[in-house]
């Protein structure tokens, strides 16, 4: 059975994770700030991460991505969940540092300027979710049909998107 961390956990904890926040909620195992660094957690310890609704929030993502690498094993799984910048509810939250594209990762891949530093992580898949409404039948035919960086660069703010889902692979 695969060892998860659940960074970011809040009350919602992922079942059977390690939960880590920066407040004390119940089922919160390690309490701590994740733009301080190093984390209270040794090297290698997890086969995989979760962080959803937290990057947008941290100080400085570039830390929190060195130390979610440090943290995972060889092979290790990163799920970052994010507000897409045109979901009205990444702007409405005014403790959202920054508002991310589908290509937020794209640094820390191999060969990304950022890589070199932390390390390199691989992408797995990356899904944009656009909600349930009617009208949001036409942004997911528009990534289907014309790519998602299209969508992105044309029409994100005509047909927003809600969250961007994006799962890494360590590579050490």
């Amino acid at each position: 059975m695969d060892k998860l961390i659940d960074i970011g956990c809040g009350s919602n904890k992922t079942d059977g994770a390690f939960g880590v926040d920066i407040f004390p909620y119940d089922g919160v195992d390690s309490v701590f700030d994740l733009d301080e660094a190093p984390w209270p957690i040794e090297n290698d310890s997890f086969d995989r991460a979760v962080c959803r609704h937290v990057i947008e929030h941290v100080r400085c993502p570039i830390l929190l991505m060195k130390e979610v690498f440090r943290i995972l094993r060889p092979g290790g799984i990163l799920e970052v969940a994010t507000p897409h910048f045109s979901f009205i509810h990444s702007w409405s939250d005014p403790t959202h540092m920054r508002h991310l594209s589908t290509q937020w990762y794209t640094p820390f891949q191999k060969g990304g300027y950022l890589a070199e530093q932390i390390g390199a992580f691989q992408l797995v898949s990356t899904t944009v979710e656009f909600g349930s409404s009617i009208r949001s039948w036409i942004p997911r035919l528009m990534v289907k049909l014309l790519g998602v960086n299209h969508w992105e660069k044309h029409y994100a703010f005509v047909y927003p998107a809600q969250n961007v889902i994006t799962v890494l692979k360590t590579i050490k």
